[in-house]
């Protein structure tokens, strides 16, 4: 569990006072990881397999049959070692992670309909753990409203709280951030209908 029950209430009851105050969407998510990275363990044996011939035949005089057995162990080995999930993600570079996060957080926005609200003011607020990544994503109908600032402020907010292990308080800052600037530019209608439920889902 990367998040605790009572803290995912905490944070469910933060986005429902929020967006009594607007008719703007927060939403959050939560994840593991942003990617399986299934073949960066294959590369990076492949890599090591290349290279592990070199010494042996310049330096031994192992037999061709011993050096490929030698090779192939180190491919199997390295993959293995490489597969688990702690271990993959260091093995990938750190602007392939943030790529990824990225991407993922995207797909997760459009997967819980955050662009089908109805002034286009749906918020994502998205945490990946191995990446070490937290990125918002706000619609066009605020994005277009609000300085690249505002949203700078709320993810500094949130990495801070991650660092010192309390992503329940670090989410509910940043959506508390996020709700004063929806409120600010897209107030609460008479009929402030709820378009996305009020909770964080865990991936």
């Amino acid at each position: 569990m990367l998040i605790s029950d009572n803290e995912k209430k905490r944070v469910a009851d933060a986005i429902a006072a929020a967006e009594q105050k607007t008719s703007g969407e927060i939403f959050c998510v939560i994840a593991k990881r942003s990617d399986s990275y299934r073949l960066v363990p294959v590369a990076w044996g492949a890599a090591l397999a290349l290279f592990v011939p070199i010494p042996l035949i310049e330096f031994t005089e192992a037999s061709v049959e011993a050096i490929y057995m030698i090779q192939l162990s180190a491919f199997i080995l390295a993959s293995l070692i490489l597969s688990h999930p702690k271990v993959v993600v260091h093995a990938v570079p750190k602007l392939a992670r943030f790529e990824r996060a990225q991407r993922a957080a995207m797909q997760q926005f459009l997967a819980h309909g955050l662009q089908n609200t109805k002034d286009r003011t749906g918020v994502l607020i998205y945490v990946s753990v191995a990446e070490r990544h937290a990125s918002i994503i706000a619609d066009e109908g605020i994005n277009a409203k609000v300085d690249q600032s505002v949203w700078d402020g709320a993810m500094a907010d949130l990495i801070t709280a991650i660092k010192d292990k309390r992503a329940g308080d670090g989410l509910i800052a940043a959506i508390e951030r996020c709700g004063v600037v929806l409120a600010q530019h897209f107030p609460a209608r008479l009929d402030n209908r709820n378009e996305i439920p009020n909770k964080l889902v865990e991936i």
